[in-house]
């Protein structure tokens, strides 16, 4: 297993793996699949977009991106991981937060956050085992799949200012 800055010629694959988590779960609430054009425009454009290789096969990846837009919020960051289905709970996701752990606190960010699907307690209890803490949990304000959703809002600190 390699992890690896992702360049655009993985957004096809990068797609195959994120469109059904889109398209056939409350995992996010976007409803929208992802093209391989705006895929390759996020590898492009986020600060951190890394991928995860096994055998020379892309099975995941893990980005993260400004929290909100504005200069009060240039040390805080959101990230994203998304890891093929089959290859789940093999510790790819653990070695892809890490590195992206790590490239944010070189860029320095001051903490990372998630935002989960209450009705996604893996992705929860994922985030738990790395060390992030529950901050909020915002009732019913995602929307799919013809219902209302929760979202769960993860801190972890980066620095010691953090915390």
């Amino acid at each position: 297993m390699i992890i690896r800055p992702a360049v655009e010629g993985d957004a096809g694959r990068l797609a195959e793996i994120q469109n059904p988590v889109i398209r056939d779960t409350a995992i996010t609430f976007n409803p929208k699949v992802r093209s391989k054009a705006e895929m390759r425009t996020a590898i492009r454009d986020l600060p951190c977009f890394l991928v995860v290789e096994d055998g020379g096969r892309v099975l995941g990846f893990a980005c993260y991106d400004q929290f909100r837009k504005g200069p009060g919020y240039a040390r805080t960051a959101e990230h994203t991981i998304v890891i093929s289905e089959e290859v789940r709970g093999q510790g790819m996701g653990r070695a892809l937060m890490g590195a992206v752990e790590e490239h944010a606190r070189d860029a320095g960010i001051g903490s990372i956050w998630a935002g989960v699907s209450g009705e996604n307690p893996s992705g929860v209890a994922f985030h738990a085992s790395l060390g992030f803490e529950e901050v909020a949990r915002l009732p019913k304000v995602g929307y799919k799949f013809g219902r209302w959703m929760d979202l769960v809002l993860l801190r972890k600190c980066l620095d010691e200012a953090c915390r």
